[in-house]
């Protein structure tokens, strides 16, 4: 399913949004002009598992290499080089740098299309400087789940989705009325239905956590399921903890023209304990 559009206008600006939008663009035009002889912006700065687990590598250490053998294709004990190359900074710091990069242009445009239709509205409930430090929150949140579900896996992972994940968690409890206008490919057919926000992020979560299951067991994903999961609960529990402290700002009463009409209380979603619909 591809959102097109919610029905909540923000109130200010997201600058924030167009900030994270406008990084994660000049990063990958950067990717795509490198010259073949330099040194992979996804090696340097994308977050490898196994690379974080060893901070410090040392120049050889015992690998497990599969070697043909007269019985068959076998595992042997052999000392190399890692398998994978050195970061540009501390491995730790991957976590957050791999946020920003991704690996192609519909990676790209998917994870700023959906940052595009729910950012804005979740920075207009916490602020410009809350949402900034909230986003990278979850985008580092999302990174460390993968590497908690995969801390010897040796492929870089990349991509703001476990960041946008966390938007979309926090989305799903501020606007738990909102309705999102979505197309749906039905092979030859392209309807646009308007969908409760929580029927598309719900349904959303739960590809995220089967894939993620079905994955792990697995043992062979091109996507970080879990860096998705992650984040998505990050911003539930966090927005949820902020929400009963009152520390975000109210609810916009306004609707785009040409929505259903919604009204939402100005006051808490948590007050008192319980959300206000």
């Amino acid at each position: 399913m591809l959102p097109l559009q919610d029905n909540i206008p923000s109130r200010t600006t997201p600058v924030v949004n167009y900030l994270m939008i406008a990084i994660c663009s000049v990063v990958f035009i950067l990717q795509l002009n490198q010259k073949q002889d330099e040194p992979s912006l996804i090696d340097q700065y994308g977050m490898i598992p196994a690379r974080v687990s060893h901070t410090s590598p040392p120049e050889n250490t015992v690998v497990l290499r599969p070697v043909e053998t007269p019985f068959g294709l076998q595992l042997i004990r052999t000392e190399g080089k890692l398998p994978y190359p050195p970061s540009a900074i501390p491995a730790w710091a991957t976590l957050l740098t791999c946020v920003f990069l991704h690996g192609g242009w519909m990676h790209f445009f998917g994870n700023m299309w959906f940052l595009w239709i729910f950012g804005d509205n979740v920075e207009d409930r916490y602020g410009h400087f809350g949402y900034l430090i909230f986003y990278l929150l979850c985008g580092v949140a999302a990174s460390a789940a993968h590497y908690a579900a995969s801390p010897t896996s040796i492929i870089p992972t990349i991509g703001a989705s476990g960041a946008i994940a966390g938007v979309m968690g926090a989305y799903l409890l501020l606007y738990p009325k909102a309705r999102v206008l979505t197309l749906v490919p039905l092979v030859i057919f392209f309807p646009v239905y308007s969908i409760p926000a929580p029927v598309f992020l719900g349904f959303w979560f739960f590809v995220q956590f089967y894939q993620g299951v079905v994955a792990s067991k697995e043992a062979a994903a091109g996507v970080a399921w879990w860096a998705h999961i992650g984040g998505f609960i990050v911003g539930l529990v966090v927005t949820r903890f902020l929400g009963s402290k009152r520390k975000l700002h109210p609810k916009v009463e306004r609707i785009r023209p040409g929505s259903e009409r919604i009204v939402y209380s100005q006051a808490s979603p948590w007050s008192r304990g319980r959300r206000l619909n």
